[in-house]
């Protein structure tokens, strides 16, 4: 069989936020395909903090931010040179995407200088398709830079942010233009039916992400640990709920709970956050961790009793199909996509967002009944292993790219 040839686009690669792409990319290579990747920024940490997949990854990444004025000026001198019309055609398309609104404008146009650059890095090294993953602004440089230069386009789909904005992320003509759409859930493939024509519900195609159950393995449960060990690992941002957890939190120990919270991940909450647990005088019991690369996480999961996520939006977190896989018992909320990874009181508790005493009562519980916190751990296991494992799943999307790819 021919070797499937593709260009990857990522926001920022490598990312701690953004390990289940490298699996992603690595594992089509055991399959058989040839991947080069283009990343918009430089990695999110030094080299020195990066695992050893990551350094490699880095090391053979496009960057293009990075290229500078230099590397843009070169790449838009020949595309102007051996390309003119098609150049101002999606220097057009860019400036109307920013309508009448100056700051969209600006940012248009910047898109369209990493789109050329982006063009140009896929004609040096002979790509043809071009692959982005979530619909924001990596996606708008991948629409614009198929304007412009012969490629097919493609993205994955992931939410919430992507529809948060669905007309400043022109999710609908990125519908209509793309060859066709991965979305991680179902509930994402609905979202994107709701924004377009069904004419192009066809190139929508559901390829939920996957873990390493090799590498993600079984934890050893506790029957009555004291203290009791929660862990939410996250962005520490709106959209994840921390402030909700650490009520219920601090509502569990005021009853006389003797248990622990740890917070894995950083961001733009983590100062507020750490007021308030100082205000509550919690700061013995809530831990904030900072963030890890995929290494180190795995002894936070090892050592915890139940994995906590209160978020009021997500797409399909893959920390929760790592802990699951790990026979860790999860909470966490009933919205967009989760509902289809976790069966309440079947294999995790899922409770109504922003509900505190819902989440408090939820936690309770499996602090209250070792029995029943191992059965749906158990079953966590079984559903992440038959529904959600890495390679069964990058198959799946292999699949995709084989049949879509040779179609066209």
């Amino acid at each position: 069989m021919k070797q499937t040839r593709l260009a990857y686009l990522i926001s920022q690669y490598p990312a701690i936020s953004h390990t289940f792409i490298l699996r992603e990319i690595r594992m089509l290579r055991n399959f058989g395909f040839d991947i080069s990747v283009a990343s918009i920024n430089s990695p999110d940490r030094n080299a020195e903090q990066l695992t050893d997949a990551e350094c490699e990854e880095s090391n053979n990444t496009y960057y293009i931010k990075p290229a500078g004025v230099k590397g843009a000026i070169k790449a838009h001198f020949y595309t102007l040179f051996t390309q003119p019309l098609n150049y101002l055609s999606g220097l057009f398309f860019a400036l109307r995407l920013g309508q009448f609104d100056l700051k969209k404008i600006l940012y248009s146009l910047f898109y369209f200088v990493e789109a050329i650059m982006i063009g140009q890095w896929m004609r040096r090294h002979k790509l043809a398709h071009l692959h982005v993953h979530f619909g924001m602004a990596a996606a708008t440089v991948g629409l614009i830079t198929k304007r412009i230069f012969p490629i097919t386009f493609s993205f994955t789909m992931h939410g919430p942010r992507d529809f948060y904005d669905v007309y400043g992320c022109y999710l609908t003509q990125k519908v209509i233009d793309a060859d066709f759409i991965c979305c991680i859930t179902h509930f994402a493939s609905s979202q994107l039916m709701m924004l377009s024509p069904p004419s192009c519900w066809d190139k929508l195609e559901v390829s939920p992400l996957g873990v390493n159950p090799n590498v993600f393995t079984p934890h050893q449960f506790r029957q009555q640990p004291e203290p009791f060990e929660i862990l939410c690992v996250g962005r520490l941002v709106p959209d994840k709920g921390q402030f909700i957890l650490l009520e219920a939190v601090a509502r569990l120990i005021a009853k006389g709970y003797k248990l622990r919270l740890s917070l894995v991940g950083d961001g733009p909450d983590k100062l507020a956050l750490e007021t308030k647990v100082k205000q509550q005088g919690l700061t013995e019991q809530v831990i904030f961790v900072g963030a890890v690369n995929q290494e180190q996480i795995l002894k936070f999961y090892a050592n915890t009793d139940i994995f906590v996520l209160a978020s009021f939006a997500e797409g399909l977190p893959v920390v929760l199909m790592e802990a699951m896989i790990m026979e860790i018992p999860c909470v966490t909320t009933n919205i967009t996509g989760v509902p289809e990874l976790i069966e309440h009181r079947i294999n995790g508790l899922l409770v109504t967002p922003s509900n505190i005493n819902s989440l408090a009562t939820a936690i309770a519980e499996l602090m209250d009944k070792p029995e029943f916190r191992q059965r749906l751990g158990i079953a966590a296991a079984q559903q992440v292993k038959k529904h959600y494992e890495l390679q069964q799943n990058t198959k799946k999307l292999a699949d995709i790219f084989h049949k879509r790819l040779n179609t066209m």
